[in-house]
């Protein structure tokens, strides 16, 4: 059973440098040796995609295709992973910026630009040096992957593909052909903008059922 564009399955991965120290990954043993010395408590959930549809890496999606459920390593150079380094992402901003945002801007600290994340590379006077380069850029990787199993239920198909364009799970049912999907009313015209989406890899329209605030 090979894998093919538009397939569904369920993986586990772990991201490391290659020299090995882990960056990312979905399994509980190796998430705590990541967050080690946090006391938050380590929560894991199954990482469902579709092969193709960029919701992981594009090379390991690519990798995939062709390949069966068990166990793989890839080793990524920059370009097939985050990137290479930028130097026109390195960017100085006025400290005006941050006093404005009440910020106080430490070296090496992460700030959210407007939605673009950059890391503070140098506090000096009324300048701040930021980069806003992936952390990984120009970074050689180490995937190790295992795919646990093809998925064909259609429902998880479609948990799995919502979870990813909104980052959280939205209640939904099928009715007459249709995936309906309950959601704010200020999201609701996010959905229109996925309905040919829907349609290719569900071959269902999709429709929002807006949810009604509760009265206080």
């Amino acid at each position: 059973m090979a894998f093919k564009k538009m397939d569904f399955v369920e993986l586990e991965f772990t991201g490391r440098l290659k020299n090995g120290e882990i960056f990312d990954s979905n399994i509980k043993e190796d998430l705590e040796k990541l967050h080690h010395g946090h006391n938050h408590p380590i929560e894991t959930k199954p990482f469902v995609l579709c092969l193709g549809e960029h919701m992981f890496l594009d090379s390991i999606e690519d990798f995939l295709m062709g390949k069966d459920i068990g166990e793989y390593e890839i080793s990524l150079s920059p370009e097939k992973a985050f990137g290479v380094r930028n130097s026109k992402m390195i960017m100085r901003i006025p400290m005006k910026v941050f006093v404005e945002q009440k910020i106080n801007p430490v070296q090496g600290e992460v700030f959210n630009f407007d939605g673009r994340l950059a890391k503070i590379l140098t506090v000096s006077g009324g300048r701040v040096m930021a980069d806003f380069n992936n952390p990984l850029a120009g970074k050689d990787v180490v995937y190790k992957l295992k795919v646990k199993r093809k998925v064909d239920d259609v429902n998880e198909k479609i948990k799995a593909f919502i979870n990813f364009l909104f980052r959280r799970d939205l209640n939904f049912e099928i009715k007459d052909r249709k995936i309906i999907i309950e959601i704010e009313p200020q999201l609701s015209q996010f959905i229109e903008i996925f309905k040919d989406k829907f349609k290719s890899l569900f071959g269902m329209e999709i429709e929002a059922k807006e949810i009604k605030k509760k009265k206080q």
